[in-house]
């Protein structure tokens, strides 16, 4: 898991990965890039049209349509780059021990508008250049307009300002936040491109909608800038009495209404590559992935769309859902039902809507969830959801302590690719089950038929004792690298109640099982009632053979009868060799086993051995050692066996054959049951 980025705090939650059924996944670093940089700035003229300036997202610092005669004329652009630099907690400086490299401190949003004053800043006649320094246009507005006081950034205003003395006399307000609310619930006037200042009408307000609408649909983040020049009480107050007062967020309604609007800007936020492709992957698994975000509701569907988690044909309306709008459902079951109707995009969501979101998922739809989060405030649903994921890089520490699973690059694919792993590691647990289960079964089988039957002993305690602690055991730790199996993930998640073995698998491991048991026992009575082999040993009847306690009694009846002096040495010096018979032919036995455990569906021609390097390592070890003990003398004194012929060798593959046919038809009829749970992803949308 550590080495595709996924760590695991709860060992636990392997099991869970493959139970997975729902993602809830922030947009933010995880489904995007956390890569924000201003691409547009928007304002109106006099005639209430839409000026756009197109603003360079790579390494030049270029703004369409600017220069330092627009700059010095178009006030509310001085005031923007005023608020761009101080209305903001990023700081970004070079990198001194990497050229050309920055460091960022701040939320990306914060930092990607520091840079856009950055370059505003290249287009003030009064700026003053330092290319020591990255930050010298925010450091010189910084030093000629002091802050006064912060009311800083909160998730129910959507918005943070400050208070500054300002250079040219007096002290104002700077404010920035969510382009809609503060349009909505902060601003009264707007300023114009000729400086003139107006009263936002319904259809000044209409128009400005209308263009964050537009920006928003192409998946921007939309952050406005206003200024209120007077605020009552504020203007003389000591800095000590405005401290007092940011304290109490109570005071921030009063201090930041009456603002005029200047403009806003449009923040690209590229999303991630590789996730278009790890969702059509989750659709496919039959996962289903909920976007959720702090951002603006068509900001959130427009980037839902380039990922293809809302596809063509999906209604956003029904699909896409705002946290208010959530809250607006006045009943649990009306909020069920909106659940059920599979909405995948939930946009200005609060911590508490994640909680909400959890709870229903789990005790009321039966789903296993995934949830993602970074911040202190999202540890309650990382503690609620079944698998909680916590930001490695952008998160919290209090956000890692409550997760069950830490991404080291906070990237979406990484969740997928860790369920693809968990579902590999249960199936990998479920092989190594399957073969240690069968091949115990085989010897218990091949003891107790011997005992049944009244032969002699077909395996002494010492072999048996050897195949379970060497024989078996490097095969059986060799499982655990299986590759993944093919199309697991185009299975149904399965149950988390689901019992590792059910009703077929127990059948499975009892058919193989008594097989492997059967064909031991059987091979030992052959050699010694009809194998004719290069030394020709002596051979008797069945009947003689069950009977081999009264061997002291036995009529002088066997074929091929050569003279002997007690008929009871037959089994004391040949005894050996029909053991050794038995044994090897249950250490190939248990070797197609291992093999055939490399996947419980796919024949061995589709996923031959050499898909697992170590389980073939482990074959020849295991074979190595039981040919050792076959041809050391003193081992084969401890262990009870014998050198074995050539027609001996081949008479043990000959009884080994018929279990690769019949693991065959087994996993043959599994493929035909696997058909019910592979996910067809029309019809799962349709039963969503």
């Amino acid at each position: 898991m550590a080495k595709i980025n996924a760590i695991i705090r709860n060992l636990s939650s392997v099991e869970t990965l493959g139970c997975t059924t729902v993602i809830c996944s922030d947009k933010t670093g995880t489904l995007t890039l956390n890569d924000m940089t201003v691409i547009e700035f928007n304002y109106f003229d006099k005639a209430n049209n839409i000026v756009n300036h197109e603003v360079s997202s790579g390494k030049e610092d270029s703004i369409s349509n600017m220069n330092k005669e627009v700059f010095e004329r178009v006030d509310l652009i001085r005031q923007c780059a005023l608020i761009s630099a101080l209305c903001n907690d990023a700081r970004v400086k070079f990198n001194p021990d990497e050229k050309g490299k920055l460091i960022n401190v701040g939320t990306p949003t914060e930092v990607a508008i520091r840079n856009f004053a950055r370059k505003l800043g290249l287009y003030d006649p009064s700026g003053k250049k330092n290319e020591s320094c990255y930050e010298w246009y925010a450091e010189q507005l910084e030093k000629e307009n002091p802050q006064a006081v912060k009311f800083p950034f909160t998730r129910d205003r959507k918005a943070m300002s400050v208070m500054v003395d300002s250079s040219k006399g007096g002290r104002i307000l700077l404010l920035k936040g969510a382009a809609e609310v503060i349009l909505e619930k902060y601003c009264s006037k707007i300023m114009l491109s000729d400086n003139s200042i107006t009263t936002i009408t319904s259809e000044v307000r209409g128009s400005l909608m209308k263009s964050i609408g537009t920006s928003t649909s192409k998946g921007l983040r939309c952050i406005a800038m206003a200024v209120r020049d007077r605020v009552p009480g504020y203007t003389t107050m000591r800095k000590e009495e405005l401290e007092r007062r940011a304290a109490d967020v109570e005071n921030y309604r009063e201090v930041e209404k009456d603002c005029t609007f200047l403009g806003y800007v449009g923040i690209q936020d590229p999303p991630r590559k590789e996730v278009k492709s790890a969702i059509a992957k989750c659709k496919e698994a039959g996962i289903s992935v909920i976007m959720i975000t702090g951002d603006n509701k068509d900001t959130a569907s427009a980037i839902a769309k380039k990922l293809n988690l809302l596809e063509r044909g999906d209604d956003p309306v029904k699909l896409s859902l705002e946290g208010r709008e959530f809250d607006a459902l006045d009943t649990k079951e009306a909020k069920i039902q909106k659940l059920k109707e599979h909405v995948k995009v939930f946009s200005r969501v609060e911590p508490r809507h994640k909680i909400e979101l959890v709870t229903y998922l789990q005790e009321d739809l039966n789903q296993v969830v995934a949830m993602t989060g970074d911040g202190v405030n999202d540890a309650p649903a990382l503690k609620k959801a079944d698998i909680g994921i916590a930001m490695g890089i952008a998160g919290s520490d209090v956000a890692k302590e409550a997760s069950k699973m830490v991404l080291a690059d906070d990237n979406f694919n990484t969740i997928v690719n860790a369920i693809e792993e968990g579902r590999a590691i249960y199936a990998n647990i479920k092989s190594f089950i399957r073969y240690l289960i069968s091949s115990n079964i085989g010897e218990v089988v091949a003891v107790f038929l011997g005992s049944i039957l009244g032969i002699p002993e077909v395996l002494t305690s010492v072999q048996l004792l050897w195949m379970n602690l060497v024989t078996d055991g490097l095969p059986a730790l060799a499982l655990g690298f299986n590759p993944p199996e093919i199309g697991i993930m185009k299975l149904k998640p399965r149950s988390k109640d689901e019992p590792i073995i059910g009703g077929w698998s127990l059948l499975r491991y009892m058919t193989v099982g008594t097989y492997v048991g059967v064909a031991s026992v059987l091979i030992y009575i052959h050699w010694y009632i009809g194998m004719e082999t290069e030394d020709e040993h002596k051979l008797v009847t069945f009947d003689m053979l069950t009977h081999w306690t009264k061997c002291d009694h036995w009529e002088p009846k066997m074929r091929k009868m050569a003279t002997i002096d007690k008929e009871c040495d037959l089994f004391e010096k040949d005894g050996p060799r029909a053991t050794t018979m038995s044994l090897s032919l249950l250490v190939v036995l248990e070797m197609i086993g291992a093999i055939n455990a490399l996947s419980e569906y796919q024949s061995l021609f589709v996923t031959p051995p050499w898909k697992n390097l170590y389980l073939c390592g482990a074959i020849f070890l295991s074979v190595s050692l039981h040919l050792i003990i076959l041809n050391v003398p003193i081992l084969r004194t401890i262990f009870g066996v014998a050198l074995l012929t050539k027609i001996e060798w081949m008479w043990i593959f000959i009884y080994a054959a018929p279990a690769i046919v019949l693991e065959e038809i087994i996993k043959f009829i599994s493929r035909t049951q696997l058909e019910k749970n592979i996910v067809h992803p029309e019809r799962h949308e349709k039963e969503e």
